[in-house]
Order: C-alpha cells, then sequence, then structure tokens
C-alpha cells in the first residue's frame, strides 16, 4: 500500500543533512512530494513530505533516517499522513495567496502577534515567514535602523477595505508600517518607479523654501499645507504660490538647490533600482529646475515639473505651459510605461500628497510615502516609520540584494 508520511527534523544546523535525508529516499526510490527548511539562530527546521511506493517498505526508509539523524545528533519525527488529508492539502493550492510585509526600526512580538491575530480572524492561513532585513547586533539599534518580516498568506479576502482599515489602526497604535498586497507575477517583476520629489525624494517643500527667500514664507507655507491635504484645487493654490514669488532674483534658485537634502534611504534604493535595470521618474508638481538638479545627482531617467517664468534674472510669479498637477501626473506615468513598453502593473508609484493619489491610484504598486494621513487612508500601501529604502523590502528584496 502507498504510504505518504511527513519528516520533520530539528536540531544544530550543518552542512549536509538534506543530502543525507535525499540520498536515502532516493536510494529507496521514495518520491519527495513537498520539501520546506528554515534555519533561526543555527537552529534547522526541515521538512519533507514524501511518498513510498506500494512496492516499497517504509520500514527499512524510517530507520535509516532515523539512525542517520540520530549520529548527526538531530531530532526526527515521522508522521503517516492519510490520502484524503493529502488531497484536501492539494486543493487547497488554488486559493488566492497575498504578502503581509511588517516594517519597524525594531519588530516586536506585539507587533507580530496583533497582525496575525487579523490574519487568523480572516481565515488566513500562513504559510511562510521570511526575515528580509539584516541581522542587527542588541547594541546598535536606532532611529535608522530597519527591520522586516514578510508573512506569505493563503485564504480569500471578503472585504479589502475593512482589511486595510485593520492594518492601518495597527499601524497607527504601534508605529510600524503594514502592508498588504496580492502575490502575483508583477510583485518582483517591477520596472519603473515614478517618484514625488517634494517631501518624498527631498525633505522640503521648494516652493516654501523659495517663499523664505522671498520673505513670504508664512503665506505659502499656509497655502502648500492646505494644497497637500487636499483642500485646495492644486493648479490654483500653485499659481496664488508662485504669484507671491514675483521679483525674486533667479541665483535664489541655486541656494535652494544647495541646501536640499534627500530623504533618508533615496540613494540606496535608486542605486539598486539602477543595478536591477529599472527605469526611474520624477513627477513633480514643483519645479523643472529642482528636479533636472536631481536627475543629473541620482540619474534619473525622466523628469517632468513645472517651469518658472524667469525675465531678466527675475521670477516674474508665473508659471509656463501645462501645470503638473495630480491628473497630469498619472497620464504622465501612462505615457511614460507606454514609451518604455512597460505595463501599469509593472509601475511603482511614491508621492506624499493629496496631488499624487491619481498616479498612486493607476501603479501596480502605489505606495503613500510618510503622507498625511488623508493621504494615507487613500492609499492602498503607505510606508511612514522607514525611509525610502523600506520600498524595496515591499518589492520582495532583502538586505543583501540591496546597494
Amino acid at each position: 500500500m502507498r504510504e505518504i508520511i511527513l519528516i520533520s527534523v530539528t536540531g544544530r544546523d550543518k552542512p549536509g543533512v538534506t543530502n543525507t535525508i535525499t540520498g536515502i529516499l532516493a536510494h529507496y526510490g521514495v518520491n519527495v512530494l513537498d520539501i520546506g527548511q528554515a534555519v533561526i539562530h543555527d537552529s534547522l527546521s526541515l521538512g519533507l513530505l514524501v511518498e513510498v511506493p506500494e512496492e516499497r517498505d517504509s520500514g527499512p526508509v524510517l530507520r535509516d533516517i532515523l539512525f542517520r539523524m540520530h549520529d548527526q545528533h538531530l531530532a526526527v519525527h515521522f508522521q503517516p499522513i492519510s490520502a484524503d488529508s493529502y488531497e484536501d492539502w492539494v486543493g487547497q493550492q488554488g486559493k488566492p495567496r497575498h504578502i503581509i510585509t511588517l516594517l519597524a526600526r525594531k519588530l516586536t512580538a506585539g507587533h507580530i502577534a496583533r497582525v496575525t491575530a487579523v490574519a487568523a480572524a480572516r481565515q488566513l492561513n500562513i504559510d511562510n515567514i521570511s526575515r528580509l532585513s539584516g541581522r542587527v547586533a542588541l547594541a546598535h539599534i536606532d532611529r535608522h535602523s530597519k527591520a522586516c518580516v514578510e508573512l506569505s498568506v493563503r485564504g480569500q479576502v471578503e472585504d479589502l477595505p475593512a482589511l486595510r482599515r485593520e492594518f492601518m489602526a495597527i499601524a497607527n497604535d504601534m508605529d510600524v508600517d503594514i502592508a498588504f498586497q496580492e502575490d502575483n507575477v508583477f510583485r518582483r517583476n517591477r520596472r519603473l518607479v515614478a517618484f514625488d520629489m517634494d517631501s518624498t525624494l527631498i525633505d522640503a517643500e521648494v516652493i516654501d523654501e523659495l517663499a523664505a527667500e522671498a520673505g513670504v514664507g508664512e503665506q505659502v507655507a499656509a497655502i502648500t499645507e492646505r494644497a497637500m491635504n487636499g483642500e485646495l484645487d492644486f493648479c490654483q493654490s500653485l499659481r496664488e504660490r508662485v504669484a507671491l514669488l514675483a521679483g525674486l532674483d533667479e541665483q535664489a534658485l541655486a541656494r535652494v538647490a544647495n541646501r536640499l537634502q534627500l530623504n533618508e534611504g533615496a540613494e540606496t534604493l535608486i542605486r539598486t533600482l539602477q543595478k536591477l535595470g529599472y527605469k526611474t521618474a520624477i513627477l513633480s508638481g514643483g519645479f523643472l529646475y529642482f528636479g533636472q538638479r536631481l536627475q543629473q545627482q541620482l540619474g534619473i531617467d525622466h523628469v517632468h515639473a513645472n517651469t518658472l517664468d524667469i525675465v531678466d534674472g527675475k521670477l516674474t510669479g508665473r508659471v509656463l505651459g501645462e501645470i503638473v498637477d495630480g491628473q497630469r501626473k498619472a497620464a504622465l506615468l501612462r505615457q511614460i510605461a507606454a514609451q518604455e513598453n512597460i505595463s501599469l502593473e509593472q509601475t511603482i508609484a511614491v508621492g506624499d500628497g493629496a496631488n499624487d493619489l491619481p498616479m498612486l491610484s493607476i501603479a501596480g504598486l502605489g505606495i503613500a510615502f510618510r503622507a498625511k494621513p488623508v493621504v494615507r487612508a487613500a492609499a492602498r500601501q503607505s510606508l511612514s516609520t522607514m525611509g525610502l529604502d523600506g520600498i524595496l523590502y515591499l518589492m520582495g528584496l532583502s538586505d543583501r540584494e540591496t546597494v
């Protein structure tokens, strides 16, 4: 009679364990139906689901494995699996799969307990848990530390918006980022990443910096805040703010550019994307002068932003051409993707303001980065506790794969 047996091996990890067991199985003509292995702090957990053919006796197979594992000071457990149980397990493979990603400066049992409680309540079964961040010494946990684990879950999601709200509540309560996305062929096959510029790639709103140079900082900052929260039409608010800059010497642009700083993780993210062959774009409601400076600094492929009108070395208070607002950003993302022969499912869009939501909504992966609450609530994914290089985790990349 054909037998199905689950073989579980635990103990201190060492080279050759898997080879020893599979060598014995091969000698007796046993089929491997499934195999999985994990090592945590040199502790091995190895599982093999095997089928012993009808013409074979499982006794000698299990005896040889038991003796060889005993010689290597490893514990082994054998569990018979019924044919019905096996077929039921096979039948579950058609269920939808999703990835839950947890990101924080330091992950705790509390973070994982809260997230897995939500998964369990919604009948989402965890198939695999992986750590994507590198090992961190206890003495070196600081504000730049990174911790990330990824859970692969299986099951039908009945109310996705409600699930996202539950995860958002946990994120707000516990200072952790939680991403929930479909595990499909596109997840590790993105090819284009589009960034907003102000407060996304860089840590400031350029128009506020220019306003400070012009002595109208408070007036412009108030309008900027309302625009980013979605309280004002972007085009109208931009014209109002730029009008206040009339008469500013164009040399102020260089002074502002020289003091701008990249947001945390920007260089690591861009260099890694370039290494992997991704195309990159800046789609900004800010100004082309600054976008082109970043393009030269980082090697960005495409830049679209607004052009300030300058006459006789002075800003006129006007913007030339079509304003890059939210709808224009989405149109540009479509345009660049088509130009590069890339499907929208293979794009990633990153931004912090309400005017970024249109492009976040059409991208395969839309991420609100350190965004206002209204933007975080509307975006499918958000990143608030980590730097921009945390996006690599959402793409399924580990620290050893980054530049």
